[in-house]
């Protein structure tokens, strides 16, 4: 089975011309990288470290990364976001190795092959979770870590991410989630630890539309971010 849905694939394709827009649709995008590269940081030294970005979009995670200095792959099923990530990137001067990819053929030809892998905001968008946390797993080097994000799945992350984000403040896109593959971390991390996946922090990232701001820290109640680390046999 292809982990993919492709209303999803097609609903992100349509916003390639706007991705890189920081006053656009994607502009919570463009607010929190900063805050979450800081807290890749925590766990990771960027420069020289050798990166892939699943579910890359349109780049600003894969990027803000390469700034960093690290060796980054960027990966993502919408052909319409690689070609713009690729454009960006040259017009930035950035080398950054895109692929139009499902995650599985990633794992497949590059097992084992890197010292980090980022999956944020995808985990949410595919049909099966549990074999995209399985792919990431695959794709690390013994020691490597893997970080998520996603939205956890009660009343509150409901109200704040779908009726207000979407529809209230328009901070996103209507339709941007269904509430029914919001994850619970419990979920994530029992799912991890069968892949030999150990979880080190899970962190909630709240952002604030009036000052746009983003604080990263405490219960991870509407959104949040989650830290593995692959154990070494």
């Amino acid at each position: 089975m292809t982990n993919l849905d492709e209303q999803e694939k097609e609903k992100f394709n349509s916003l390639d011309h706007s991705w890189w827009d920081p006053e656009g649709p994607l502009k919570t995008l463009h607010d929190i990288n900063p805050k979450r590269i800081g807290y890749i940081k925590q766990f990771m030294e960027l420069k020289g470290c050798i990166s892939c970005d699943i579910g890359c979009g349109g780049g600003i995670l894969t990027e803000g990364l390469a700034n960093q200095g690290a060796h980054v792959s960027g990966v993502d099923a919408a052909e319409n976001l690689i070609k713009i990530a690729k454009e960006h990137a040259l017009d930035n001067g950035q080398t950054i190795d895109y692929r139009v990819e499902l995650s599985n053929a990633t794992a497949t030809n590059h097992e084992e092959s890197f010292d980090l892998v980022t999956c944020l905001e995808l985990i949410e968008h595919v049909p099966d979770p549990e074999a995209l946390i399985a792919d990431c797993a695959r794709l690390l080097k013994p020691g490597g870590t893997l970080v998520i994000s996603t939205l956890n799945r009660n009343p509150v992350s409901y109200a704040l991410g779908i009726v207000a984000a979407e529809y209230i403040l328009k901070l996103l896109p209507i339709g941007t989630h269904d509430y029914s593959r919001f994850l619970k971390p419990s979920e994530i991390a029992k799912w991890a630890r069968s892949v030999n996946l150990k979880l080190q922090d899970v962190s909630g990232l709240y952002y604030n539309p009036l000052t746009r701001s983003t604080k990263i820290g405490g219960l991870p109640i509407v959104n949040y971010l989650a830290t593995f680390i692959k154990e070494k046999s």
